[in-house]
């Protein structure tokens, strides 16, 4: 059984930078594509970045220049460095992975960007 943990969110002001972090467990890590989505209040939820397991990463144009999202399968961990962060950037952070047909999410991240 996949299992995914989130940390790392939490209050910031515009323009500052936060580190989330997803462990997984319960599954091989190194060679599954991660992935990072959010979904603010009334939207749908949606996909920020994404890196493969050979590390070729993707991104939303909202937040390109801005977010980098890595891996380390040493840990089975992925993060997702965001710098210069916005309003707009506030949402309910998941981390997630796919397994054949079966996806995979973790609780979710609050950040939350305001002054």
């Amino acid at each position: 059984q996949v299992q995914l943990v989130e940390s790392g969110g939490g209050l910031v002001q515009p323009g500052g930078s936060l580190r989330l972090s997803c462990t997984a467990s319960g599954t091989i890590f190194s060679i599954y594509a991660m992935a990072w989505y959010r979904q603010a209040p009334g939207q749908q939820r949606e996909l920020v970045a994404s890196i493969t397991g050979g590390a070729a990463t993707t991104y939303a144009r909202s937040v390109k220049g801005r977010f980098t999202i890595s891996r380390d399968n040493a840990k089975n961990t992925v993060y997702l460095q965001m710098n210069s962060l916005k309003p707009e950037d506030t949402a309910v952070y998941y981390c997630n992975t796919v397994r054949g047909v079966n996806l995979y999410w973790g609780q979710g991240t609050q950040v939350t960007v305001s002054s």
